[in-house]
């Protein structure tokens, strides 16, 4: 068995796995229609149907048709060049490019600098636009299951966000990660489902100091908020990695960032990143909640009324 074929069963494995855990889901709750009318159970498989292949199938399909622009180590140039001018036609082909860098891409076409002018085009409009993909996912991420308060549906919206994302950041860069890279995101995104689901038994206000945390259990609505919003940042937190993965592995594919590179990048991205997503995803709670919330998490102001020195 070739490395190839280990990564794609590992796929197919995730593939079937994903769809177990959704058609399960599905039954779970057209039992329970059934009880009420039989073709009420029938409507919602039906639409169930749909919903599965849009937020699904259809997606995965995109992916895996997507063309690739991976370079290789000890081949002829010529392909390589082939790569990187497929990838260039590929970038032309996507409506968020400016007039600049689609003059840059055609102008180097056939050129040895084919490969700088792909950098710059990546980290110009590519990296913005992948940057508004990831802060968009992870926004809905972190509000759908600080709001669902339910484990299955909390793992289901991860894994529809997760895949939507993915192919989003597909559909801007022009092509895909390799056949290893995907199954390695497909991995981090049933992990990322798995913590979603088991975050609902987590008692957040547990780990806060002893005086919030007794607050908040006196206060069941407060206690019910505080850990529906750790728990929604969590797992924006987790898609937004995910979202940050993808990118690096694009980069990683075509080799234009080196490893060190690779890895500073994508720390310096979560940092600048997760804060965005924290506060524009926070700004749909109750601000009074929220400001509760974080309380215990602000550093004092020593020139607070009655505190300065």
């Amino acid at each position: 068995m070739n490395r190839k074929t280990f990564w794609i069963m590992i796929i197919v494995g995730l593939i079937i796995l994903l769809l177990f855990v959704a058609v399960g889901n599905v039954l779970i709750v057209g039992e329970r229609l059934a009880a009420v009318h039989v073709y009420l159970s029938y409507a919602f498989y039906a639409l169930a149907v749909v919903l599965l292949y849009i937020l699904i199938l259809h997606p995965l399909k995109v992916i895996f048709l997507s063309p690739t622009f991976t370079i290789e180590d000890g081949v002829d140039e010529k392909v390589n060049a082939k790569a990187y001018k497929a990838a260039a036609k590929s970038l032309l082909k996507t409506p968020k490019l400016t007039d600049k860098e689609r003059t840059l891409l055609i102008d180097n076409l056939d050129e040895d600098s084919l490969p700088d002018a792909l950098k710059t085009v990546f980290n110009g409009s590519v990296r913005k636009t992948v940057d508004d993909i990831i802060l968009a996912h992870s926004k809905t991420v972190l509000v759908t299951t600080a709001i669902s308060q339910n484990g299955n549906l909390d793992m289901m919206s991860v894994i529809f966000t997760n895949i939507r994302m993915v192919k989003s950041i597909v559909k801007a860069c022009g092509f895909r990660p390799s056949i290893a890279n995907i199954a390695k995101l497909g991995i981090n995104v049933t992990i990322t489902a798995m913590i979603a689901e088991n975050l609902e038994g987590v008692k957040f206000h547990e780990m806060m100091p002893s005086k919030f945390g007794e607050t908040i259990t006196d206060l069941p609505m407060l206690k019910t908020a505080t850990n529906s919003i750790f728990q929604g940042v969590s797992n924006g937190m987790l898609t937004c990695r995910i979202g940050i993965v993808t990118r690096r592995y694009l980069f990683q594919d075509n080799r234009m960032m080196s490893q060190t590179a690779l890895r500073l990048a994508a720390y310096k991205e979560t940092f600048r990143l997760m804060p965005i997503v924290i506060t524009d995803g926070l700004a749909t709670f109750p601000k009074a909640i929220v400001s509760f919330a974080l309380r215990p998490f602000k550093k004092p102001n020593p020139f607070a009324k009655g505190e300065a020195t």
